[in-house]
């Protein structure tokens, strides 16, 4: 009797602040590279991406300023919790961004974490930083559309 696996992500961690601040052009997915201590550090749910951002280091993309916390049953083996993590994607995807990332205005953003079949995936997006007056259409855009369904809510 074969078995059926549940192949749905397990979120782990979310980048609210990236929508508000960037323009996601592309979205990529790509592994990780975690020591023993990191991943039950991150089974915990200690984990933080809203500040981290990647970069092309000697042809490799690597994860930089992002957050997991150190795990407290690890003693000598323990990680830093602000350690650069390599990510791991094909050489064609590595080179497309790479090949985005040296356009104007253009960056690597974590959007996600989660767990897909076992693994840790990250969701990255190519983005382009928002100006001060588009956070400000964006914000009226979902107040109007907040407002909008408080209005159909009460007259239905």
């Amino acid at each position: 009797m074969i078995k059926k696996t549940n192949h749905a992500l397990k979120m782990i961690c979310l980048n609210r602040k990236a929508s508000f601040n960037f323009f996601f052009e592309d979205l990529f997915e790509a592994g990780i590279v975690l020591k023993g201590s990191e991943i039950k550090s991150i089974r915990n749910g200690k984990v933080n991406i809203a500040d981290s951002y990647a970069v092309e280091k000697n042809g490799e993309i690597v994860l930089i300023n992002s957050h997991i916390a150190s795990y407290k049953q690890a003693s000598y083996s323990n990680h830093k919790p602000l350690d650069q993590r390599k990510l791991l994607l094909n050489k064609r995807e590595i080179n497309k961004l790479i090949g985005k990332m040296q356009r104007e205005g253009f960056t690597l953003i974590p959007t996600k974490m989660y767990f897909k079949k076992g693994k840790a995936k990250i969701e990255l997006a190519v983005a382009k930083g928002k100006k001060k007056f588009d956070k400000r259409v964006a914000k009226k855009n979902k107040d109007w559309n907040r407002d909008k369904a408080r209005y159909v809510r009460k007259t239905s």
